[in-house]
């Protein structure tokens, strides 16, 4: 049996993205702190597809070793494409910003991400059909004002992810590594990165892409051969692309 794995899957894109590989008839591996969320997204696919093997792992990924006990755990299992969606935003001008918030911040969305890809990458990159998802931004392509430092979590989230990609082209591996890039989603970003109780989107943001729709682009990036999936930050259009980032080849005859 194969599995698809998605972490952040309580809420949101992962969420989404779930229920839509589920609907492939995708055996699935669900990832969060909230466990009474897995469940219910487990019910909520059990429901339309009950064939299906959904294995829920609660763990907080914000700190390093939990994701590399979590990877141990799931070594017992085949894994065909590994989400790493898990993250979060900050809204504040850097001066003025919670720094416990932002440690937090950095260590799930990039410390974590950093280790489970990797140790993904040593495991898988000779599989046929093997694939790694890298959530990364706009905020990850384009600076967004009082959003500095998130954006910088994701900038680092796009260059590893499309660097990773090009170094395994480069060796012929059979792993691809993508990164998925939206713009404003309907989740429960918004009112964590303003540290809200709630928000709503509409009338509040001009535009944006509900959570199903975002995971439609995230298994259009998944069938397609093009590294980046990104949502056009003026027309809302969702756009797959070869790497965008300047990538300078290594010298064969270095030492």
């Amino acid at each position: 049996m194969k599995y698809i794995v998605i972490t952040g899957a309580s809420s949101g894109i992962g969420y989404e993205s779930a229920k839509a590989f589920a609907a492939r008839g995708k055996n699935l591996i669900i990832i969060a702190r909230r466990k009474e969320k897995l469940e219910e997204l487990k019910s909520e696919i059990a429901s339309f597809n009950p064939a299906l093997d959904v294995v829920i792992m609660t763990a907080d990924l914000s700190v390093a070793e939990n994701a590399h006990d979590l990877y141990e755990k799931l070594r017992r299992y085949e894994i065909e494409t590994w989400v790493n969606n898990a993250g979060f935003g900050n809204f504040a001008s850097i001066a003025n910003q919670n720094l416990d918030k932002i440690q937090t911040m950095l260590h799930l969305n990039i410390e974590s991400l950093t280790i489970l890809s990797s140790l993904y990458v040593r495991d898988y990159s000779n599989f046929d059909g093997a694939q790694l998802i890298n959530v990364s931004s706009g905020g990850g392509y384009t600076i967004v004002a009082d959003a500095v430092t998130y954006c910088a979590t994701k900038f680092y989230v796009s260059a590893f992810t499309e660097g990773l990609a090009r170094e395994l082209q480069s060796q012929g591996a059979k792993l691809k590594a993508k990164v998925l890039a939206p713009a404003a989603t309907e989740t429960e970003f918004a009112k964590h990165a303003l540290n809200k109780d709630d928000f709503q989107y509409e009338g509040a943001i001009p535009k944006y892409h509900t959570s199903k729709e975002m995971a439609g682009f995230l298994l259009d990036l998944h069938d397609s051969e093009k590294t980046v999936g990104i949502v056009d930050g003026l027309t809302y259009e969702f756009q797959l692309k070869d790497p965008l980032f300047n990538y300078a080849e290594r010298s064969s005859n270095r030492d």
